[in-house]
């Protein structure tokens, strides 16, 4: 059994495509994976699963939200491990201004091409910064993503892929839920 963190785009926000945590995590279990645990109300779900594939089981989610709660959203998969380089590659780990809450890392749906990674990291951001690391896109918002230009439609349009963000404070809970639930499966284990 691995632990795998599910990212929901465009859930809860603006008072759109509202979706209960609970009903979320019925539907999870009901799709055969376990221990599914919430955080916040924006659709993270951190669950475990025998499933050795993360693209076709996106898939199988996504089809169960459409057709229990009639909403498409996109289903970011990350496994524990690949959370943790997520954490590791912080590109501003070690400086005195780091504010999580003003770093938002986007988790890509599919890593960009050599032309839209060229074309968004020759953007000229100032007073952000931005970093783009496999599969995620680090940008830090010193006054807010609401005052931005680099606002997250703008970097999907750049970028030809989707993604969902999450703030780092975010980003950190949820790993820390996810090794919550692979501690007592490698105690199991031994």
């Amino acid at each position: 059994m691995s632990v795998v963190i599910s990212m929901l785009r465009g859930v809860n926000v603006g008072g759109h495509n509202k979706l209960k945590m609970d009903a979320l995590r019925a539907l999870y279990a009901s799709l055969g994976l376990q221990d599914a645990q919430t955080y916040i109300q924006s659709g993270n779900v951190v669950f475990t699963t025998s499933a050795k594939h993360l693209g076709p089981l996106a898939g199988r989610i996504r089809k169960g939200i459409g057709r229990s709660f009639g909403l498409r959203p996109d289903v970011v998969l990350r496994s524990a491990s690949e959370m943790r380089g997520v954490l590791a590659r912080n590109p501003m780990a070690g400086r005195r201004d780091f504010d999580g809450s003003k770093l938002l890392v986007t988790f890509l749906v599919d890593e960009p091409g050599p032309e839209a990674r060229a074309r968004i990291l020759g953007l000229e951001t100032d007073p952000e910064e931005l970093w783009l690391k496999g599969q995620e896109l680090y940008v830090h918002y010193p006054d807010g993503v609401g005052r931005s230009r680099l606002s997250p439609a703008f970097i999907e349009r750049t970028l030809k892929t989707s993604g969902t963000g999450r703030n780092w404070n975010t980003v950190v809970k949820l790993l820390e839920i996810a090794a919550g639930l692979e501690g007592p499966r490698k105690q199991a284990a031994r």
